[in-house]
């Protein structure tokens, strides 16, 4: 028999011989070092690819440089075959030659009499512009007056120019880049209370401060061919198209209720032609200071009213509400106010007392609210970015390093990230909590407006250029370049994304309003180098002069459009039809802005008023 001891041994181990253990080890020894060469093999491998993909980011970033230093030869090359005609015109018209209009090569032409050459773009120290406006009267340039004085007398085209030294007002807020002097209230037609400057003081328009580029020899004793007058009051003289008569042609989805075609006339979206005390009650609503006119061409499904008057001493340039709805923010000179949405009452006051110059100028030109209410972040002339907490009006961060005036701020939805876009050509994303610049966007002009995409994944800018473009706010790659035979045909100065994120608005100076279509799915590429595929789905046309601010109503039902005509229009982005035009303003609608929790909308004026409205279906 077997002990215990022994039965164990035998189960639980096996009866190895001489020599069996070693063996054994030689076996793992093989095994282990056949591993080793393995890993090592597959090591060596994952190096070379490294080493490759290192070599192609490096071939990429190469040839990303290479595309730049193209892209900017051939903007230089473009100023100055632009500028070599822009002197050369001059000369033609010093010699009393007629004006050249078509046959050099410029800018696209828009509908109606040909108009003179936008002025030339400057890019001092100051400002993004140089010779925009000329007129700058008490109300400011770009203002469209108000129609309860009389308007200054007219001067010749052709006069020459004021003495460098004649003072010429400050420049509006109302104005932005390029800002002109626009229509009547009601059109193009003469109105029963012709309009006149507004009073107060404005600075909306981006004029040059430092130097602006090259401009033709002056030669003494001759007239200067000016777009503007030298009455510092006086309106520029800009062509007019002239106003569409009744028998318009109107497509199919503009079928006239005949019951009012008779004492209407077919206007299509162009609401301005409409006068209410010709339209029945319900195409109409009026109150003491302010109308609305309704389409007679679609059903009328929409209600207005006004809720609050906001009076400022200054042009308010911007309206905004905060995320919950309780709060709306007004920009104007100098400082920031916040308003009680439910009675109107003034909140507070965000004001730099670190300003240097007290007694001058300086404009808010765009605020925003954090999503949690509890900052406000705003962009002003002097090229800094504030954000204040609101509680105790303290100045929380700031960022420098925008190199002209910044035009337009948007918060990411989750507060984290800031998009600024300024006349120095660049959009730039500045991160809250390290209090630091994370990326910056060159283009080839100066932005006018940024949005941050519902998802906080994308960062859209309207410029000058009359470009709208979108890039992808993690890589900074362009994604998006809108423009081309669909695009705009002059500077885009608002930007909006839908609530879904898939659909961009844009309002231009070339009087429309265009929806597209994006495709942010599609491969990214290097933002030098990248053309147009978003879709243009919509256009827009009815406002009179210059679109200045767009946006969209929470639920996507209607998109609305501030002017430079003093109209609000409500769009339908289903047909392009305009449902409602608002004429409550004595000035140009710089901003507008929707209630993200209600049917409510704001407006800011040159008229330095603020109102907010509320708006819904109509019974």
């Amino acid at each position: 028999m077997f002990s215990n001891t022994q039965h164990r041994g035998t189960v639980g181990q096996p009866n190895l011989g001489p020599g069996q253990p070693a063996a054994h080890n030689n076996r793992l020894n093989e095994i282990f070092d056949t591993l080793r060469a393995e890993f090592e093999s597959q090591n060596r491998g994952s190096e070379q690819m490294e080493t490759q993909v290192s070599q192609q980011i490096q071939e990429m970033e190469l040839i990303r440089n290479k595309v730049y230093q193209l892209e900017q030869n051939q903007l230089k090359m473009k100023q100055d075959y632009e500028q070599e005609i822009r002197m050369l015109r001059h000369e033609l018209e010093l010699r009393g030659g007629a004006p050249l209009q078509t046959h050099l090569p410029g800018p696209p032409q828009h509908g109606g009499p040909a108009q003179a050459p936008p002025p030339a773009l400057g890019h001092g120290q100051g400002t993004l512009f140089s010779g925009i406006m000329a007129n700058q009267g008490p109300g400011g340039p770009g203002l469209a007056p108000p129609p309860d004085q009389q308007p200054p007398p007219q001067q010749h085209p052709l006069a020459p120019p004021p003495p460098s030294g004649q003072p010429q007002g400050p420049a509006p807020p109302s104005s932005f880049p390029g800002y002109q002097q626009g229509p009547t209230l009601n059109g193009y037609a003469p109105q029963a209370q012709p309009p006149t400057n507004s009073p107060g003081p404005s600075k909306r328009n981006i004029t040059n401060r430092g130097p602006g580029p090259a401009t033709p020899q002056q030669h003494p004793g001759q007239p200067q061919p000016m777009p503007y007058q030298t009455n510092p009051g006086a309106s520029p003289q800009i062509p007019r198209p002239t106003p569409p008569g009744n028998d318009m042609q109107v497509g199919p989805r503009h079928q006239m209720q005949p019951q009012y075609a008779h004492q209407i006339g077919n206007v299509g979206n162009q609401l301005a032609d409409l006068e209410p005390e010709h339209l029945p009650d319900n195409l109409k609503r009026v109150a003491n200071d302010w109308f609305a006119v309704f389409n007679p061409n679609v059903p009328r499904t929409l209600d207005v009213s006004l809720v609050h008057n906001l009076v400022h001493e200054s042009v308010v340039c911007c309206v905004r509400f905060s995320a919950d709805g309780k709060y709306v923010a007004t920009g104007c000179n100098r400082s920031a106010q916040i308003f009680d949405v439910r009675d109107g009452k003034k909140v507070c006051e965000l004001l730099d007392d670190s300003v240097v110059d007290k007694d001058g100028d300086l404009y808010i030109r765009s605020v925003c609210f954090s999503p949690d209410g509890k900052l406000l972040a705003t962009g002003a002339e002097d090229r800094r970015i504030r954000v204040w907490e609101i509680e105790t009006r303290k100045i929380k961060c700031s960022f420098d390093g925008h190199e002209q005036d910044i035009y337009s701020l948007d918060f990411s939805r989750n507060g984290r990230l800031i998009a600024s876009g300024s006349g120095d050509k660049t959009v730039r994303l500045w991160d809250i909590e390290t209090r630091g610049q994370i990326m910056v966007l060159s283009i080839e002009d100066g932005v006018t407006t940024v949005a941050m995409s519902p998802n906080g994944q994308y960062v859209a800018a309207g410029s000058l250029d009359k470009s709208v473009r979108v890039w992808d706010c993690s890589s900074g790659y362009l994604i998006e370049r809108l423009e081309g035979g669909q695009g705009h045909k002059d500077s885009v100065y608002s930007v909006a994304f839908s609530p879904s994120g898939r659909e961009l608005v844009s309002g231009s100076l070339d009087k429309t309003i265009k929806m597209w279509e994006l495709t942010p799915q599609r491969g990214l590429l290097p933002n030098t180098n990248v053309s147009s595929t978003g879709k243009c789905i919509r256009t827009f046309e009815g406002h009179k002069d210059y679109v200045l601010s767009v946006c969209l109503t929470p639920d996507g039902q209607w998109v609305m459009s501030g002017s430079k005509d003093r109209g609000v229009q409500f769009w339908d982005p289903n047909t392009g039809n305009a449902q409602m035009m608002l004429q409550g303003h004595k000035n140009s609608v710089i901003s507008v802005a929707p209630c993200p929790t209600g049917h409510l909308f704001a407006t800011g004026s040159g008229d330095m008023k603020a109102r907010i409205w509320q708006y819904g279906p109509y019974r």
